[in-house]
This record gives C-alpha cells, structure tokens and sequence, in this order.
C-alpha cells in the first residue's frame, strides 16, 4: 500500500515509516499538517497515520479537511490522550480508527492493514494465480510449489499484479503504490523490478508485457 505518516516527532515518525516499509508498504513522510495536505492533494494514498497534535494546521484540521474532500484514504488518529472522550472527538472528525501513543508497532501495522482493506474490493487472503501463491501476513510467495524469495519492492510489485486480477497494471501505478515520493518519474526502477521478478519466478514467464499499457498475470 502506499501510506503518509504525519508526526512532527521525528524520531518516531522514521521508525515507524521503517516499520511499515518492513511489510514491503512505499511510505512517505511529512512533520506538520499543511505538508501533509499538500501530499494528499497530489499522491493516491491507501492510509494516512495522523498524529492529532500538529504543527501549522492541526491533526484534527487535517481529518476534517480529508473527510470532508470525500477522499477514500482511510485515517488513523494517533494522539497522547488516551481519554475516551478524547477518542470519540477524532472518530467524529472523520478518522476510521484512533490509536493512543505509546502503542507498539506491530498493532499499527495491523490496524494499517485492516484500514487498507476498506479502500480496494475486498480479496482473499493468500493470492494466486498462474501457478504464482502469495501470502501477504507471511510475506512468502511460492511458483508451482517452489519457494522464491523476494526483495521488498519485488514482493510489493507481484502483489500488486496479483490483485489486478489478470488486467493490465502501468508501469506509473506500480510506481504510485511500491514506491514512495522519492522515486523517479523518469527512472527505470519498475522495468529492472520486473526483469528481476521474471528471473527470480522461472520459466515459462507468468510477468507479460503489453506494450504501451504495462504489466499483467494472465
């Protein structure tokens, strides 16, 4: 998925972008909230992690500003105060789920998940298709009964061409999901990601190319 970390905390803001780079998510990160609008506007973001306690323009400035541009990036509020009175103030904002600080990282990356299944049709958890399984929670892929180990970016990229469903993926899609705002417009990244995944998932080659449109599993 693609996901934007709002915390003016810098410290935590990169640890958790690590986190959730670590289950092969593109992750950008942004300090204050007039940022973090400024990246909504131009990237398609799966989650927002909103810290509520911005510098500039408010957390709750920035919820109120997503929810009501209609946009179906999902919010998770995070915030010091753990009062529930404090909680129902952020869900009645718009966020889809709140998050108290401290919390552990692996419950953030659950609940990341969870929301980010809310924002494309729902799919199975394991997905296969041309002799190619992969599993999304055990981050293992296997091709007719063959375990093939995978980077992050090449993990990332097959998933996104299994949940295409056998349509056609562009080369600029899987930039806009597997990588974060970094990544060149202009590079060739996604074509040696590609290169990679066909060599690394054997013969015969279930990467087909359609030139002119992108990548597809048939």
């Amino acid at each position: 998925m693609r996901i934007l970390v709002v915390e003016d905390e810098i410290l935590l803001a990169d640890a958790t972008a690590e986190w959730l780079r670590g289950d092969a998510h593109a992750v950008d990160v942004v300090h204050d909230g007039r940022a973090a609008l400024d990246r909504i506007d131009v990237h398609d973001y799966d989650v927002v992690v909103l810290d509520r306690d911005l510098p500039v323009v408010h957390g709750d400035d920035v919820c109120r500003a997503i929810a009501e541009s209609g946009n179906s990036v999902r919010v998770l509020m995070l915030t010091a105060a753990a009062e529930i009175d404090d909680r129902v103030a952020g869900l009645a904002l718009g966020a889809d789920d709140y998050l108290p600080k401290p919390f552990a990282f692996r419950e953030l990356a659950a609940r990341v998940v969870a929301l980010g299944r809310r924002t494309r049709p729902a799919a199975p958890p394991i997905l296969q298709r041309a002799g190619v399984r992969l599993d999304p929670h055990r981050r293992e892929v296997y091709r007719n009964g063959r375990y093939v180990p995978l980077s992050r970016k090449e993990f990332a990229v097959l998933a996104e061409l299994l949940r295409a469903d056998g349509t056609a993926v562009s080369a600029e899609q899987l930039l806009e999901k597997a990588w974060d705002e970094h990544a060149d417009p202009f590079t060739n990244a996604v074509r040696i990601t590609i290169l990679k995944l066909r060599r690394k998932l054997g013969d015969p080659p279930v990467v087909l190319t359609e030139t002119g449109v992108g990548y597809r599993i048939p």
